[in-house]
C-alpha cells in the first residue's frame, strides 16, 4: 500500500530494507516534499497579453484580467455569482426618485503609494471617468451623473440627471475602479490601486509581476499568495507544455478546447468548465448592402447549423444562443428557434431580397482560435446557400479595432463580446454594428428608467425577441470558462460573470 504511491526505483528500494528503514523513508519523504506546505508563488497564464494596465482607459479584457480587484479596486465589486457587493464603499443609499446615490466609504484605506482614499480622491476618479476629455472604454456608464457632492471625507453624493437602473452594477466593472489623482496618469504602465497587490514589474512580450500588498485595508481578508506572476503565452500548445511541465501552475482560461481531454491523466492537475458572458457573434455592417435588408440578414442565419459551429470551433463545448443574452443572465429567452438552421427556407429569403444566385463579401476574422474556425465552418454553410465568404485574418486587437470599431470598413466581422448583460450595445450611436432601431432603443432606455428588477428582465425580454429576428449580429454560442490548474490551487474562480482573474482568496492547499 504505501510503496505503490512511488515510482519502482523507490519501491525497489524499500523492499530491500527492513519494515523500520522503509517507513523512516516514507517519513522523511512525506516532509521533505510536503504538497504545497508554505507555497505562496503563483504562475499564472493568459492567452493575450493587455495593451496597457489602466482599465479605466482602454476596453480590451485582458487589462482588467491582471489588474481588477488585484490592483485596482471600486466603489463596488461583482462576485463570482454576478452579485454587487461592497467594497470600498461600505454601504449605501438610492433616493426614492433613483436619482440621488449616498455612499458610506470605507476609511483608513491607501493607495500604494501611500496616497489617501477618500470622497475626494472617489470624486476626482469618477470626474476624470465621465468630464469631456475621458477615454475611460465605458464612459456611458457616467454620463447620468450631473454632479458629485463629498460632504465629508467618508460620504460621496452622486446626483442623477435621470434614473439610471445599472449604475451599482456598472460601478462594479474594471472601468469603475478608483484611480488616485497623483498616480492616474501612470496607470497604464504602473498601475497604483488600493487593492490586495502591488504592481511590481512588466515586461512586455512575456510578464507582469505582482506582489502582497502588506498594508491592505481591508482586515477581512487574508491574502495568502506573496508574489504572482502572469505569463503571456499565446500559442495553446505551448500554454499545455507550460502546464504539464510546472512552469504555470494555472491557465484559468485555457485557448485550446480540443486539447482538454490531454490533461485528464495528468494526477497533478485539474480541468474545470464553467460559465462566462463570452458571446461569439458574427456582426455584420448594418448600414452596407446587402447587410441593409433584414431578409439577408435572416438568410444567413438560418443557412448556419449552430451546433456545428460549436462542434467545429471549440470541441462541441458551448451553448447555442439566438439573442445577444447567455443563459447565465436573468431573464435569459432562449431565442434559437426564432431563425433555425433552414438552408431552403435561407436560399428563398435571399432570392426574395433580390439575390437568386447569391453574393460574395469577406469577413475580417481576428487571430483569436474560435474566430477563423468558426468562420471556416460558416464559410462552408454559406456556400451552401449560393453565398461566398471570403476570409481576412486580422490583428487583434489593434488592426481590428481600427478597421471595424472604429472606421467601420467592414462587412461582417466575429468576435466574442465579453461585456457581461451588454444587449444595449445595439441601441449605441456610434457602433460598429450600425443598426438603428428606435423600437429597440426605447427598450433599452425603460432598462434605466426603472430599479425594479422584474420589470428590468420583462422589458429585457422584448429587447431578446426584437434582435432574434432583426439579427443585427449572426447570434452563434457562448464560450464556457475551460480552467486548468495545480490541483493543490484553490479559489480561482470557476465562472466568470466578469472576464477577470481575482486572486484575493487564491491560496495553496496546506
Amino acid at each position: 500500500m504505501i510503496t505503490s504511491l512511488f515510482p519502482a526505483p523507490f519501491t525497489r528500494l524499500a523492499q530491500r530494507l527492513s519494515l523500520s528503514a522503509a517507513l523512516s523513508v516514507v517519513i522523511m519523504a512525506s516532509v521533505a516534499m510536503p504538497a504545497q506546505a508554505g507555497k505562496a508563488v503563483l504562475n499564472l497564464g493568459m492567452s493575450v497579453e493587455p495593451t496597457g494596465l489602466d482599465p479605466t482607459i482602454a476596453a480590451p479584457v485582458a487589462i482588467g484580467q491582471v489588474t481588477w480587484q488585484n490592483v485596482f479596486e471600486g466603489l463596488v465589486s461583482i462576485d463570482e455569482s454576478g452579485k454587487v457587493r461592497p467594497q470600498l464603499a461600505k454601504s449605501w443609499d438610492v433616493s426614492p426618485d433613483g436619482l440621488t446615490y449616498t455612499f458610506k466609504l470605507q476609511t483608513g484605506v491607501k493607495f500604494h503609494d501611500g496616497e489617501t482614499f477618500n470622497s475626494t480622491t472617489a470624486k476626482f476618479a469618477l470626474e476624470r471617468a465621465r468630464g469631456k476629455d475621458s477615454v475611460n472604454p465605458q464612459k456611458r456608464f457616467f454620463a447620468s451623473i450631473a454632479s458629485i457632492d463629498t460632504p465629508d471625507p467618508e460620504t460621496l453624493v452622486l446626483h442623477l440627471s435621470q434614473s439610471t437602473g445599472s449604475l451599482l452594477y456598472w460601478l462594479g466593472w474594471p472601468a469603475s475602479v478608483m484611480v488616485g489623482p497623483k498616480s492616474a496618469a501612470s496607470d497604464k504602465t504602473h498601475p497604483v490601486g488600493t487593492g490586495p497587490f502591488k504592481f511590481v514589474n512588466w515586461a512586455k512580450g512575456d510578464k507582469v509581476e505582482l506582489a502582497k500588498n502588506e498594508a491592505y485595508w481591508n482586515s477581512q481578508v487574508s491574502v495568502k499568495l506573496d508574489k504572482v506572476t502572469f505569463r503571456f503565452i499565446a500559442d495553446p500548445q505551448a500554454q499545455a507544455a507550460a502546464l504539464k511541465a510546472g512552469d504555470v501552475d494555472a491557465i484559468p482560461e485555457f485557448a485550446a478546447p480540443e486539447l482538454m481531454s490531454s490533461f485528464k491523466d495528468d494526477p497533478r492537475l485539474v480541468t474545470k468548465i464553467g460559465n462566462t458572458e463570452l458571446k461569439v457573434v458574427a456582426g455584420m455592417n448594418n448600414s452596407r448592402k446587402p447587410f441593409d435588408d433584414k431578409r439577408v440578414r435572416q438568410a444567413l442565419m438560418m443557412a448556419i447549423d449552430r451546433q456545428t459551429v460549436i462542434d467545429g470551433a471549440w470541441s462541441g463545448l458551448g451553448t447555442a444562443i439566438g439573442s445577444h443574452y447567455t443563459p447565465n443572465d436573468p431573464g435569459y429567452q432562449d431565442m434559437t428557434g426564432v431563425l433555425p438552421y433552414n438552408p431552403e427556407k435561407a436560399k428563398a429569403l435571399l432570392a426574395e431580397a433580390g439575390y437568386p444566385n447569391g453574393f460574395t463579401f469577406t469577413i475580417k476574422s481576428p487571430q483569436m482560435a474560435y474566430a477563423p474556425r468558426s468562420a471556416q465552418v460558416m464559410q462552408a454553410m454559406f456556400a451552401e446557400i449560393g453565398v461566398t465568404m471570403n476570409i481576412e485574418p486580422t490583428e487583434f486587437p489593434a488592426k481590428w479595432v481600427q478597421d471595424v470599431m472604429k472606421d467601420r470598413a467592414y462587412e461582417m466581422t466575429i468576435v466574442a463580446h465579453a461585456e457581461p448583460m451588454d444587449i444595449d450595445i445595439y441601441s449605441r450611436d456610434p457602433y460598429y454594428f450600425n443598426y438603428k432601431n428606435p423600437v429597440f432603443n426605447d427598450l433599452v432606455k425603460k432598462v434605466q428608467e426603472t430599479t425594479d428588477p422584474a420589470l428590468q428582465i420583462k422589458i429585457n425580454e422584448e429587447a431578446q425577441k426584437i434582435l432574434a429576428e432583426d439579427v443585427p449580429a449572426l447570434y452563434l454560442f457562448v464560450m464556457p470558462k475551460l480552467g486548468v490548474w495545480d490541483k493543490n490551487l484553490k479559489g480561482l474562480w470557476e465562472n466568470e460573470p466578469i472576464p477577470s482573474n481575482v486572486l484575493t482568496n487564491v491560496a495553496w492547499k496546506e
